[in-house]
This record gives C-alpha cells, structure tokens and sequence, in this order.
C-alpha cells in the first residue's frame, strides 16, 4: 500500500512538473484535458457589430472592403453617402441582452462548453479592454461587459465550461497594414495589439476554450504563438484547463493545438487520429444573425442530428453556432434548435457524452446507423445510433458479434430486445411494435449493446 501511495504521489509531482518549451514539438506532446473530449457537444456565438446590418452573417466587414457587389448595393440603397462600418456600432445596443437566460438556454440544450466572440475581424471588442479606446463594447453601443456578463452567469447557473473566440488580426487596423506592407518582418500589431488583448483576456475572464481564428495571413513565428501558448500551458490562471484549437498561422491548420478545427464545417465522416471540432452553423448560409434569412436556410433538427452523431462518432466534438441578433436576442429558430438537441440528449446522452469511438464508425448494412462506445463497471457498452427508424420489425446490424450475454435496449423504453446473431458476424434486432406516443424520442434512437463478442 505504501509503495502504491509513494508511485501515486510521484506520478502526480511529475505531471505538475511537467514544462512546455515555446515550439510545436514541445507544445504538442500536451495531453489534452479531459473534460473537452469527454464533453462532445458545444455552443458558438457569433455577435458582434456585425449583427446590426445582419445582411451577410460576420463576413459583413469583409464583404464591403472587398466591395462584394450585391453588399455595394446593399449600403447605397439603404445608407447615405459616406456612411462607414464605423456608424453601425452605436446601433450595437445589446439591450434585450439577459445572459442569465442564455445561460439557462444553453444548459437545457445539453451543451458542455460556450465559446463566445470576443472580437472578430473588424476589431471591435465586446468587453472593456484596454487595447481598443472607443472600438469596444463598453465605449460605444451596449457600454457593458458583454465578455464577462456571460460568464459570470454561465459560472453562477451552470456547470458549463466557458470559452472565447478571438480573431488574432484586423482588417482596417492601419498597425496591422504597416506590418502587412512590411511582409511582416515588422510585428508591431502582435506587440501592441494582438498578445496584450490574449494576456488580458485570460487573466480577466479565465476561459477554458482559446478558439484562435484570423491567423492565415502570416505564419504562427509572426504571431508569437507559440510563446502565448506555453505561457497558457505552464503559467496561466488556466494552466490546467484550457484547450486551444489549430488557427494560430497559416502553418498550423490541421497539424498543432490541443484540437484541430482546419477549414470551417470540418467533419471528416472517418475515425480522425487527432481530436477535432466540427464548428458549423444552424443557419446554413451564414455565422451571424441575418435578418434577411429564410426558413429553408436553417438546418432541420434531423440534419442537425446527423452532423453531431457522425462527428462523435469519429472522436470529433460539434461545436454549433448560433447568431445572435443586434439588440441581444436568440432568436426562436435558434432556441428551437438547441431545445431541440436538448431534449434528444436528455434521452440518448450516454451514448454521446464521455464516449470513444468504436472498431467500427458507419454499419454497412444500415448505413443510417453510427456507433460510439463506452466503458462501464461491467464491460463495454457498444451504441448503435439509428439516424433513421428501421423498417420493418427489424435493424440489421453488419459490425455487431453477439456472444451469449449479450443484451440489447433502447435507451429511453424499458425492458430488453429479441435479437439474433448471424452465423458468422452481425445481428438481427427484433423490434416489437412500440406506439409512436411510446416511442422515447421523435429522432435518432439509441440501442445500446452490452457484452458484445467485439465489444
């Protein structure tokens, strides 16, 4: 026992010892932490002055740089002459704004995790830093700590885990265009702007997610990242906790960070060997609110479904964004939506929280059916997610070897299914009439299957 205790302790002292050097080699051998791959299913929130003309989602800003031409049009028909994106951020009023009941929102969606803009590529930041004099939320429009109201309610009400979203560049910061026409030999918006905003933001609001975007225009050596990130790992107020995506330069997509996000919507559909976030929209169009939007843009539940079910099951987590409008509102199609999810995840949540993925991903002879997998005190539970309800009295299953103690249920319905085991591999599971009033939920139903051969 004592020998026990003494190789506890020191497996403890170690791991508390453990230094991160500044480069990617070091950084990367991070295990990552556990409570972001055991919590699957996250909300992002992209709100900013953007979602005063809501015309093109957050990409508003770069549509009118760029002159996007159906945005010219849009601004001359509808502003007068000379009016700049500048005039949109009084407008900005934030003042339906109650984050205790977004808070309480995103506890009923089943959500593990929040990860909230804090400033997009247009450089206004939504809280009161001290690195943007008259371009943050508490200068001009709310004039409120947007960054830390959320927080403070998610922490008070929630058990959800708090994360930020923050863009390392800007597109009309003229210290930023210096060190663009410098080919950035210069770095002096990193110095000035982009490090001190990150420091502040951690010490300040302690978040457990750095969701990094706005990196491709220069390399992650231009950026200092690196330096920022061990900082994060070896003596941050957050050391232990925070997680980082792969947006960190243009070197970086899909090949460093705790997860990789690589091109926006990424949901490979394969067992990936590094941990991923599929970051995607309920609205299909855009990342901000649009007020402009039809019904038809929105994912249904059921697509909604089937992107979540198929991620996790390739050891991704889903990371679903909201946009929410001007004055602070989430709008009902979106609280719809995560209600939606919400109450699917009430019934079906064990087979997608604390999962891993199993042998096998997709079934080839139901292909609507997609597997995780969990460790219990008994053994090894095996989830069959069926996207679609079998027809028949029947769901065949190809991967599945039944062995003498198996058992089959339907998460949510009491009692244990008929099944038969084919002769080779595989099974049969016997569905018993159930009434659609009896049925647990209304989409995606979960068999669980203990005591497999191939567990």
């Amino acid at each position: 026992m004592a020998g026990l205790l003494l190789l506890t302790l020191l497996t403890v002292t170690l791991a508390a010892g453990v230094h991160y050097d500044p480069t990617w080699e070091s950084l990367d051998q991070r295990p990552i932490p556990a409570w972001y791959d055991e919590a699957k299913f996250g909300i992002f929130l992209h709100w900013g002055v953007f979602s005063v003309p809501s015309f093109v989602g957050a990409w508003f800003q770069d549509f009118w740089l760029n002159k996007r031409a159906d945005v010219v049009d849009f601004m001359q028909n509808n502003y007068r002459p000379g009016f700049t994106y500048a005039d949109f951020a009084p407008q900005f009023t934030a003042e339906f704004y109650n984050p205790q009941q977004w808070a309480l929102l995103f506890n009923a969606s089943g959500a593990r995790y929040v990860v909230l803009t804090t400033k997009h590529h247009e450089g206004f930041c939504n809280w009161p830093t001290k690195y943007s004099f008259n371009w943050n939320a508490m200068d001009v429009g709310p004039q409120r700590d947007l960054v830390g109201d959320l927080a403070n309610s998610i922490r008070k009400i929630t058990n959800i885990k708090f994360g930020l979203y923050h863009s390392l560049f800007e597109f009309v910061n003229p210290i930023f265009l210096q060190d663009q026409k410098n080919h950035f030999k210069t770095q002096d918006f990193v110095k000035y702007k982009t490090m001190p905003e990150l420091y502040e933001l951690v010490n300040m609001y302690k978040p457990d997610v750095i969701w990094s975007d706005g990196d491709w225009m220069a390399n992650s050596t231009y950026w200092n990242s690196t330096e920022f990130i061990a900082w994060l790992y070896n003596n941050s107020p957050v050391k232990d906790s925070v997680v980082v995506n792969d947006r960190w330069g243009n070197d970086t997509w899909c090949k460093h960070g705790d997860y990789y996000t690589c091109s926006d919507k990424y949901n490979p559909g394969v067992l990936s060997k590094h941990k991923f976030e599929d970051a995607t929209t309920i609205d299909k169009v855009a990342w901000g609110f649009r007020r402009n939007a039809l019904l038809s843009d929105f994912n249904t539940i059921e697509e909604l479904l089937q992107q979540f079910v198929t991620v996790v099951s390739c050891g991704g987590n889903f990371l679903l964004n909201a946009g929410p409008t001007p004055d602070g509102m989430i709008t009902p199609i979106f609280e719809e939506r995560l209600r939606q999810i919400g109450q699917w995840l009430n019934v079906n949540g064990d087979a997608i929280y604390a999962t891993r993925p199993w042998t096998t991903q997709n079934d080839t002879a139901t292909p609507s059916v997609w597997y995780t997998s969990k460790k219990s005190a008994t053994g090894i539970s095996v989830y069959a997610i069926a996207l679609s309800w079998p027809k028949g009295d029947n769901l065949e299953l190809a991967a599945p070897q039944a062995g003498p103690a198996t058992k089959v249920a339907l998460l949510g319905y009491p009692g244990y299914f008929d099944f038969k085991a084919g002769a080779t591999s595989g099974m049969t599971i016997m569905i018993p009439g159930i009434p659609p009033n009896r049925l647990p939920c209304q989409w995606a139903w979960v068999f669980r299957l203990d005591n497999l051969k191939n567990q």
